[in-house]
């Protein structure tokens, strides 16, 4: 039996008699966002002004710090611990939010719009099912029945080409991968068919196999809906141009550029628009030589690993890196990619095969290898936050591997080698005094670099270390990298989903998928490669022009 629907008290409308648009869902007029906590700091909003149409898409680009998430809360009424509004208005369909209590917020939200987060596995309840939590939201509303909001729940499923769609909804998060999480969490934004969805970096962290499934999703469904809007918060480009309309372009909380997506991408107007889009044009400098009678400084024969007694994670993996050489290792998440890294670093011994340094066997266990193995071969992870010691400053992290490498050195000049890595990886030398929380994380990502750099290896291992940052402070590690081993000579394994970019700087490139290798060799030989998981990969990177999305989604039929 369907529970009836609470009552709640109108809900505060213009004062002023205006004439109303029909089709403008979301009109915010100079909005400023302040903090309560700190007065004086600038505001995170600087006032913006944003009007949305019924069943347009508006695509929300910057880098981090942009305000792209918290104009997006502002859409929903909704204000960041530490925030205030300080002027403007936020009218959803004529509805004055600043001038709502939270209860009548709360009964918008869910119902009559919705907020897809970056992260679904984050945003599940692992010790509930699926279904039980994609239908809550319909039914505290008393929007649908139970069975109603199930049968919903279920034809969305179908929509979305999840698997199993009668019984997808009895699954926990642990059951799905993070594309089908992440099309679940769609799924429940879209259940009560809300007026306004705000997506928020919905495929940041995902693989380009995975990405081009969730936009397909995004697209077509949020189309086929035709009353739905909705604000789709990125910080790449090539991605917002397959789903958006226009675009408003974010810096320090104030508008830089708006247009029609075609028109942004061809003729931006702004310089900050176009360094944006140079952060595609990534290329490392060819014909230095790098291979030519190079000798393989690290080889892997025959590579098993895994966890415990369980599946095997790697299975026969082999591979060559020479002198100076990047070797870029990509596939999508779950393909052994990271545990590929720990095993060439040690942190996880392998099962079977053998690792070789300049004609040297490896141990397996890192507490085995010298002092000068380990020294030899570093690694940088791809979460600066949970590689770094919170409690650290700076100099006792790269002071560390200063003392324990290179004993011998008096403390005066190990300060003076501790500001030259500073120097070298582009920081401030009043970094050395800082502790992580207080550095941004295209500074703590450079720490890193730097602390590896510190104990001057032959080889770098880099674990996805660009795919937690925004493109334009991606592009600057990249571009540090490349200028690094131009100076100092060392190889790098270059582990990364984003295959554009191992393509732009690699020597040679390693395509795996479920811990085999599937393709090897430069990238004009995996270009033509036939195997088909690898074709696979090369399409689904991101182009950026406009139409690229529905040429890869006709040509899959």
């Amino acid at each position: 039996m369907a529970i009836s629907k609470p009552k709640h008290p109108p809900l505060a409308r213009n004062d002023a008699r205006r004439e109303r648009t029909n089709d403008l869902v979301l009109d915010i007029a100079g909005l400023n966002i302040v903090s309560s906590r700190q007065p004086d700091a600038p505001p995170l909003l600087k006032g913006l002004t944003l009007r949305l149409k019924r069943g347009e898409v508006l695509g929300l680009i910057g880098e981090s710090g942009a305000g792209k998430s918290t104009l997006g809360l502002a859409a929903l009424g909704y204000q960041r611990t530490g925030c205030r509004y300080d002027k403007g208005v936020v009218r959803f369909d004529d509805l004055i939010l600043q001038h709502n209590d939270e209860a009548m917020l709360s009964s918008l939200r869910g119902v009559r719009m919705a907020y897809v987060a970056q992260s679904a596995a984050a945003a599940f309840n692992p010790a509930h099912r699926l279904g039980a939590q994609i239908t809550e939201g319909a039914r505290c509303h008393a929007t649908f029945s139970r069975q109603e909001a199930k049968r919903r729940m279920v034809s969305l499923f179908r929509r979305f080409d999840l698997p199993e769609p009668d019984r997808f909804g009895d699954r926990f998060p642990h059951q799905a991968s993070g594309g089908q999480l992440q099309r679940a969490m769609i799924v429940m934004a879209m259940l009560c068919e809300p007026q306004l969805i705000v997506f928020d970096e919905p495929t940041t962290a995902l693989d380009v196999t995975t990405q081009i499934e969730v936009l397909a999703t995004i697209k077509k469904n949020i189309r086929a809906q035709g009353s739905t809007s909705a604000l789709y918060i990125t910080h790449d480009l090539a991605v917002v141009a397959q789903v958006a309309d226009r675009i408003m372009v974010l810096k320090d909380g104030m508008l830089v550029e708006e247009n029609e997506t075609s028109s942004l991408l061809t003729k931006p107007q702004r310089p900050y628009t176009k360094e944006l889009l140079s952060v595609y044009q990534v290329q490392r400098p060819r014909g230095r030589g790098t291979k030519k009678g190079a000798g393989v400084l690290l080889r892997g024969e025959g590579l098993d690993a895994g966890y415990g007694g369980g599946t095997r994670i790697l299975e026969g993996v082999r591979f060559d890196v020479s002198e100076h050489e990047i070797l870029g290792v990509v596939g999508e998440s779950g393909c052994g990619k990271s545990t590929l890294a720990r095993v060439v670093t040690g942190l996880l011994p392998s099962r079977e095969g053998s690792l070789w340094l300049g004609g040297e066997e490896l141990p397996r266990r890192l507490k085995r290898r010298s002092k000068e193995q380990l020294r030899r071969v570093q690694l940088v992870s791809q979460i600066p936050d949970s590689a770094l010691n919170p409690r650290q400053k700076i100099r006792e992290a790269l002071g560390r591997p200063l003392s324990y490498f290179f004993p011998q050195r008096r403390p005066a000049e190990r300060e003076h080698r501790l500001n030259e890595l500073l120097s070298s990886c582009e920081l401030d030398l009043k970094v050395a005094d800082a502790f992580p929380a207080e550095l941004s994380g295209g500074q703590k990502q450079r720490v890193c670099i730097a602390r590896a750099l510190a104990a001057e290896p032959d080889i770098i291992v880099c674990d996805e270390i660009t795919s937690a940052l925004d493109r334009l402070i991606a592009k600057g590690i990249v571009e540090l990298m490349l200028d690094l081993q131009k100076k100092l000579g060392m190889a790098y394994i270059f582990i990364s989903h984003d295959l554009g970019l191992v393509r732009a700087i690699s020597d040679d490139i390693m395509v795996m998928q479920g811990g085999r290798v599937l393709s090897y060799g430069a990238g004009s030989e995996i270009e033509k490669s036939k195997d088909a998981y690898t074709q696979k990969l090369l399409r689904s990177v991101p182009q950026m022009r406009v139409g690229w999305l529905d040429e890869v989604l006709q040509k899959r039929g």
